[in-house]
């Protein structure tokens, strides 16, 4: 059951990439007080659990719907991951300056940075895989450990210094895109097999 647990848990901790999210948190909230940080990291986790928790649950009825295939949406959920990942890659600048703290833990904090269009692909997958129980699980424990993360960002950034932060941010692109292009290769079979 651990091992299942681990094979759910480590797309979704790529995905989620809460190291990599850190800079952009620090970069909004670096002239805020303590404790608006905290009610944004908890704004930033409810939302977060409430958006992929709700796609969870209405995601395959919406797919009945539009008529649209477990296959498709991991193919188009593929480009969508490889697309954010040659971004993060190329330009990880990805945030704005212009938000007000009192939305900045839902939009962009929440979403769709800690759970994006990658996560929720990357979640139907692993659904389909490991089943409701376990993709929960490591949603919950993968979104619960970037509020702890974002809550020791100023101890973080210390340890990690801004370069070790880019660094590792830059390794968790790369593996974000060997994760998508693996979603569109198993779209793909999918589609084959049929």
């Amino acid at each position: 059951m651990f091992e299942t647990f681990l094979l759910a848990f480590i797309p979704l901790f790529v995905t989620v990439d809460a190291i990599g999210t850190l800079p952009i948190f620090i970069v909004l909230t670096q002239n805020l007080k303590q404790q608006d940080k905290k009610r944004i990291i908890v704004q930033s986790v409810i939302t977060a659990l409430c958006v992929a928790i709700g796609f969870l649950a209405i995601g395959k009825f919406v797919f009945k719907v539009l008529g649209i295939t477990m296959a498709d949406f991991m193919i188009a959920g593929g480009v969508i991951l490889l697309c954010i990942a040659i971004v993060d890659l190329i330009k990880p600048e990805k945030y704005r300056q212009d938000i007000s703290i009192e939305e900045l833990g839902a939009v962009p904090l929440g979403t769709p940075l800690i759970v994006g269009p990658a996560v929720l692909a990357t979640s139907l997958m692993i659904m389909n895989q490991y089943g409701l129980v376990m993709t929960v699980l490591s949603l919950v424990t993968n979104i619960l450990l970037t509020g702890f993360v974002f809550l020791q960002s100023e101890v973080l950034i210390k340890f990690l210094g801004k370069a070790g932060s880019n660094a590792l941010s830059r390794v968790m692109a790369v593996l974000l895109a060997a994760i998508a292009v693996m979603m569109i290769r198993k779209g793909i079979f999918l589609i084959a097999a049929v």
